[in-house]
């Protein structure tokens, strides 16, 4: 059946290579890498290469990237689907003690669902002015009357993430690499 997850997509090969982070130093930087290089994933089975791991207490506790496309779901975020495998592992949808990487700013229903699952934690590596919701185009988490604050952060690793987003779309629209996406 066309759009089934099981139908493979065409590969494409990615011009960015995967990044190789230390072990001995779990920083934010470590964690970020990491969702890099699911990026890179997504980019070779052609969905928009964004990719997420959350973080519990130094443990990977959940890893995706987009799968839009290969799904035909428009929920199939990297950020959505790292936060359903989060919960599944704890056994639990209160991810208080987690930390979210992304490599880029969470679109509205992507913010949403890091207030809704109480993320401690939602660090970014590149803004997105035009639909980021956690401080680019709004800060969906910030709002008064919320009752559960989400701490964001933005910044880390935003060169590379922000490269390798650009050149997809350019790639998508027949652009050279060196054109503002």
């Amino acid at each position: 059946m066309e759009g089934d997850s099981q139908t493979p997509r065409p590969g494409l090969t990615c011009p960015f290579e995967k990044l190789r982070p230390s072990q001995l130093v779990r920083d934010d930087a470590f964690y970020m890498a990491l969702a890099f290089n699911l990026a890179v994933d997504a980019w070779r089975i052609d969905e928009v290469p964004i990719g997420a791991v959350i973080e519990r207490g130094g443990e990977i506790i959940a890893a995706a990237h987009n799968e839009v496309e290969r799904s035909n779901d428009p929920t199939a975020h990297a950020e959505m689907l790292a936060i359903t495998q989060a919960a599944h592992k704890i056994g639990d949808w209160r991810l208080n003690d987690c930390t979210l990487y992304v490599t880029k700013e969470p679109c509205p229903m992507c913010s949403g669902a890091t207030i809704m699952s109480r993320l401690g934690r939602v660090v970014y590596a590149w803004g997105d002015p035009k639909m980021g919701c956690m401080g680019g185009a709004t800060a969906l988490h910030a709002l008064p009357k919320l009752n559960h604050r989400v701490n964001a952060v933005g910044g880390v690793l935003e060169a590379p993430c922000k490269e390798i987003l650009q050149a997809y779309f350019n790639m998508k629209r027949g652009r050279e690499t060196s054109d503002p996406a």
